[in-house]
């Protein structure tokens, strides 16, 4: 028997930005039926309201699932299918392989570099490889896969310290075209990185090429988010236009307190730029970031927590400026002694992180590393903080806003079909949560906290989770785009 669920007496926001609406939504497998009032009363042919279970969601809103756009969640999906640290929050999608990073199309042992933010799962070679893996792990969430510049490079390349040859090149844009082929939605890259800073704009631009031919979308962790953050801004925007394709800024942010401010700067460019192409940028709601341990982000005025240490576990959780008090040496040098390891830099200034998440073309993304030791508690807490902080305590935007950029806004961005709305015919992606008590718990000192106030979450039409625990129903899916390959 096909499962129906109803959902009554709720706030419908739809995730097109528009004012809520008091109705019901009715779902069937893995569709949504119907959307309106008195659903009971005018059920399909065929459906006695005994074979429907019904649940009254009076005091709560009824939105699409979240669409975390921004993850590095290519190996957890596959190594903790429960996602639970995403579903919690209401996450019904993750868009894996971003900042140049993916698990596909790369087979090594020992990833090196920033490629060990991914964990150790190096052994698909193909998109269609991954994608039997993922199906096999029956993971609790969506999954839409970006494919990594530097993946690219390393499978490509003997040395990253140089840009590629053109023989090089060519070799990457023909493993790209096949991921592309097989259903990729696109490229990222992250020039910011040792493996990927040498390589030139042009290098770049022959790749999103490929992306553009099969209608997929570029997201960039920039050159840089620091003092030469407008000449990174350009350089991104001229190779996406270039290659004409759209282009996602990753988590936007003006990093290091002698950028503080310059928000002021870079949204209005973004906006100019908008004029002429198809561009995007997704923000995380915290003043830190994190990544991996890097001497010249430590400067010794802004904090720096680390959240792990290959040499050093047991530093796991501790400021750095405290372990070099103790050590005796400089800060930077303590950050040498540390690594291999990753660490949250808190590095944004509050008014800056208020003006991008209130900008009308950003989205939502945790950026979350799952495999960190003591993680940032965006992992657990990114999209109720929203909603907490920005929505109901500071009055950046409607609930209603705050719900699109989650949403209805990522999965037009990012080409995800039929999701990111609460729609007739649209999967049924659904998160309930309680407007008045939705909040992020998670914090530096104790990242692994549940956030509260969600009370259902639906993949695929399957219940995942409900009064704060995990159901055990799994209905993620790949997410791939429609293409030769599967018609």
């Amino acid at each position: 028997m096909t499962r129906a669920l109803l959902l009554e007496n709720g706030l419908v926001v739809d995730g097109t930005g528009e004012q809520g609406r008091a109705g019901d939504v009715l779902l069937i497998g893995d569709r949504i039926a119907a959307v309106g009032t008195g659903l009971r009363n005018r059920l399909p042919a065929g459906l006695p309201l005994d074979d429907v279970t019904v649940r009254d969601c009076a005091g709560l809103a009824i939105a699409p699932g979240f669409i975390d756009v921004h993850t590095h969640d290519d190996a957890i999906v596959l190594n903790a299918p429960g996602m639970f640290p995403k579903l919690s929050q209401g996450v019904t999608t993750v868009v894996t392989g971003n900042c140049g990073l993916s698990v596909v199309p790369y087979v090594v042992a020992q990833p090196q570099g920033a490629l060990t933010l991914l964990g150790n799962s190096f052994q698909y070679p193909s998109v269609a490889a991954y994608a039997q893996a993922v199906t096999d792990a029956q993971p609790a969430v969506n999954v839409a896969p970006l494919i990594g510049h530097t993946t690219l490079r390393s499978a490509c390349m003997d040395d990253l310290a140089r840009a590629a040859s053109a023989q090089e090149t060519a070799a990457m844009c023909a493993l790209l075209e096949q991921c592309m082929a097989d259903g990729a939605i696109g490229l990222s890259s992250g020039l910011f990185y040792a493996e990927a800073m040498p390589a030139p704009a042009g290098e770049v631009t022959e790749l999103a090429r490929v992306v553009a031919r099969h209608g997929g979308v570029y997201a960039t962790h920039m050159r840089t988010e620091m003092a030469d953050i407008l000449e990174a801004m350009h350089e991104a925007s001229d190779c996406a236009f270039e290659a004409g394709v759209p282009l996602v800024i990753s988590h936007h942010k003006c990093a290091g307190p002698a950028n503080w401010g310059r928000t002021k700067q870079t949204l209005p460019l973004i906006d100019t730029l908008a004029l002429r192409q198809d561009i995007a940028m997704d923000v995380y709601p915290y003043v830190a970031g994190s990544t991996v341990l890097r001497e010249d982000l430590v400067d010794g005025i802004i904090d720096v927590m680390v959240s792990w240490s290959a040499p050093y576990p047991e530093m796991t959780g501790r400021m750095l400026a405290s372990i070099a008090a103790e050590w005796g040496t400089t800060q930077r040098e303590a950050c040498l002694r540390l690594k291999p390891g990753g660490a949250c830099y808190f590095q944004m200034h509050e008014d800056d992180v208020r003006r991008v998440i209130s900008h009308p073309r950003s989205m939502i993304g945790s950026d979350g590393l799952p495999h960190d030791q003591h993680p940032h508690p965006r992992l657990w807490g990114a999209f109720p903080r929203v909603l907490a902080r920005y929505w109901r305590e500071q009055k950046l935007f409607s609930m209603e806003q705050a719900v699109h950029k989650m949403t209805g806004l990522s999965a037009r961005n990012f080409r995800l079909h039929e999701r990111g709305e609460v729609r007739q015919g649209w999967f049924a992606d659904i998160t309930v949560f309680d407007p008045a008590t939705i909040r992020d718990v998670a914090t530096y000192e104790q990242p692994l906290a549940q956030s509260e106030g969600v009370a259902m979450v639906i993949v695929n039409g399957e219940l995942s989770f409900d009064a704060g625990a995990a159901t055990g129903g799994r209905g993620g899916r790949m997410l791939l785009k429609p293409g030769p390959a599967r018609r």
